[in-house]
């Protein structure tokens, strides 16, 4: 049986798609294409990926009809992979449930590395799943039981925003969290806490960063979100 992880290369562009499948077979992926929309929908019901990356720019129908429809039943990690790099697209498509979205040209170490990250978001490990209470990334310690955090040995107060904040983008950590989405989970469906929600970054970020100018943990994704960094 094979037990190699599946990859699903959605891209009219032959010689980008061939590269991307070179890239993943030497790392040891299985891969499987398609070249339009409807061969995309048809691979991911068919074979079941563990991943599909998905271009927006197909010759049938937009990428992000793709990306909609297999959302409607379907919980496999997408990694979009598109020359278009304007901030609202990379809105859109992480809000209809994109796991990721990577701009052409892009380096295969951090192809890789998005991966990854997607493979883990559906698959934790079992020794964490016991004490799924307990996140450490670096040097961060959350305790959610007793809702403790620590950097290091010093533990660090946050008021009950801020804890909720951080403890939502250390659940999704790797992963691109919208402002909307983050606005969403912490303050309800019908806020629009833009500038509260740049408040408490910056104050977790005081908090937590060696150097909150340039932070380590949180990162932002400018026009689009926040990403907690991985250990």
């Amino acid at each position: 049986m094979n037990s190699k992880r599946l990859v699903l290369i959605v891209e009219d562009e032959e010689g980008i798609s061939n590269f991307i499948s070179a890239v993943l077979t030497a790392s040891d992926y299985a891969v499987i294409k398609a070249v339009n929309g409807k061969e995309a929908l048809e691979q991911t019901a068919s074979h079941s990926p563990d991943v599909v990356l998905l271009d927006l720019g197909l010759p049938d129908v937009e990428g992000l009809d793709v990306l909609r429809d297999i959302r409607v039943w379907s919980k496999v990690p997408i990694i979009v992979v598109s020359a278009r790099d304007h901030e609202r697209e990379k809105v859109t498509a992480l809000d209809l449930g994109a796991d990721d979205y990577i701009t052409k040209p892009f380096g295969t170490s951090e192809l890789l590395a998005r991966i990854r990250t997607a493979l883990r978001h559906i698959q934790p490990s079992s020794k964490e799943a016991p004490n799924d209470h307990i996140i450490r990334i670096q040097d961060l310690y959350i305790d959610d039981d007793r809702r403790l955090v620590k950097m290091g040995d010093t533990e660090i107060h946050f008021t009950p925003i801020e804890y909720k904040i951080l403890l939502l983008l250390t659940r999704h950590a790797g992963k691109v969290l919208t402002h909307d989405y983050i606005i969403r989970e912490i303050w309800g469906p019908y806020s629009s806490e833009n500038q509260a929600l740049r408040v408490n970054m910056s104050n977790i970020r005081r908090k937590i960063e060696q150097n909150p100018a340039e932070p380590a943990y949180i990162l932002t994704e400018v026009g689009v979100g926040y990403r907690m960094a991985e250990e």
